[in-house]
């Protein structure tokens, strides 16, 4: 990430802030910004729904419990975080994507899905 150049959406544009309740993204600021430290590409701003978050867990990765050692709340549907490319497309495989917010979703997810498949899930 170039300190200098602002990260870009998917639109195009500077990088809009996903979610600051709870605090979300790689760098706990609110943005789906990422660099070469952030191994799992947290770069897709979502809307959590119920199915995605019973498929997340069933993964191994549990977004609905509290954790207070990491000043985590736990998040329920409708909610908006920034998840990694690679398993926002294991949740569309699986047929259970949650909904992009395209302004807050960084152009580095486009390495690891589709545009086509992003528009689709778009929220409106």
């Amino acid at each position: 990430m170039n300190p200098d150049k602002p990260p870009i959406n998917l639109l195009g544009q500077p990088l809009a802030l996903c979610c600051a309740e709870p605090v979300t993204g790689f760098f706990r600021d609110g943005f789906c910004k990422t660099n070469s430290l952030d191994q799992g590409s947290h770069v897709v701003c979502a809307q959590m729904t119920q199915d995605f978050l019973a498929f997340t867990q069933s993964r191994g990765n549990d977004l609905s419990t509290p954790r207070a050692e990491f000043d985590f709340p736990g998040l329920k549907p409708g909610d908006r975080w920034c998840l990694c490319a690679l398993r926002w497309r294991e949740a569309y495989e699986a047929g259970v994507a949650p909904p992009v917010y395209p302004e807050s979703t960084h152009e580095k997810a486009l390495k690891f899905i589709e545009l086509e498949i992003l528009q689709r899930h778009y929220v409106q």
